[in-house]
């Protein structure tokens, strides 16, 4: 379950150093506690708010609390094409989520976008095989890594997480904070480096790989989070804070 926790004196501080490392490079957080007007609030500070299309409400979930539940063809648009490119990570990238999917026969797209080129950056999805998939691609759709590894059973909650960074050479993926596979990077180039083309949350943008299912705590953070770092925030929220300030003494915390 979520709930508002007062972080004082040591507590705090222990906070600020579990968190502080990698909180200034999350990019987009959505929590998926509100809707409003048709809109899922980035809970980053960023501003960048997810669109519902389609059919996305809000749950009640016995073991997470609030959460997202996609109709079959909805998802969140995130306006892609004036995306900040200096917000797209590039040099390195994480994407993780809480998923719990139903059996559809299809492939179940966690996050999607398209470079202004038509380069398909990422597949962060659930199988229709029940393997798990994480790629990401450089521009003019040269595969850096493609991942396909782990198994996924429907009606199941399950933490997926995938990491890279040029500097490492190095794409892994996570399931429940545990590495499940990796594959050395093919070519060691950034990631195409703008999302031209379409960004979503639960959809492709060519309409293909609809998330059918429950999410909850998706985030992209510009670095390639480690395995403890991962396990961080699969029980802990990066609290809310201004662009660019401290984070306050306010946070969330999962409570299973």
């Amino acid at each position: 379950m979520k709930r508002f926790v007062l972080f004082t004196g040591l507590t705090f501080l222990m906070f600020l150093l579990t968190v502080g490392v990698w909180a200034g490079d999350l990019v987009i957080y959505y929590s998926f506690d509100s809707l409003t007007d048709n809109i899922v609030p980035d809970m980053s500070g960023n501003g960048h708010d997810g669109v519902i299309n389609g059919d996305i409400t809000l749950e009640e979930d016995s073991e997470r609390g609030p959460v997202g539940k996609f109709t079959t063809g909805s998802f969140l648009d995130l306006d892609g094409a004036n995306f900040p490119a200096d917000e797209v990570p590039t040099d390195a990238g994480t994407i993780c989520a809480w998923a719990n999917v139903e059996e559809t026969g299809d492939h179940h797209a966690i996050f999607n976008a398209r470079a202004s080129d038509e380069t398909w950056l990422t597949h962060p999805e659930l199988r229709s095989d029940h393997q798990f998939r994480w790629l990401f691609r450089s521009y003019g759709g040269t595969t850096i890594f493609d991942v396909k590894a782990g198994e996924w059973a429907p009606g199941t909650w399950l933490h997926f997480a995938g990491t890279y960074s040029v500097d490492a050479g190095v794409g892994i993926l996570y399931i429940n904070g545990e590495e499940v596979g990796r594959e050395d990077a093919r070519v060691n180039e950034p990631i195409a480096g703008d999302w031209g083309m379409g960004a979503r949350v639960g959809k492709n943008v060519d309409d293909a790989r609809p998330f059918t299912g429950l999410m909850d705590d998706f985030c992209i953070f510009s670095k390639a989070l480690t395995q403890d770092e991962i396990k961080d925030v699969m029980v802990s929220v990066v609290p809310v804070s201004p662009k660019g300030s401290l984070v306050t003494t306010w946070g969330q915390i999962k409570e299973f």
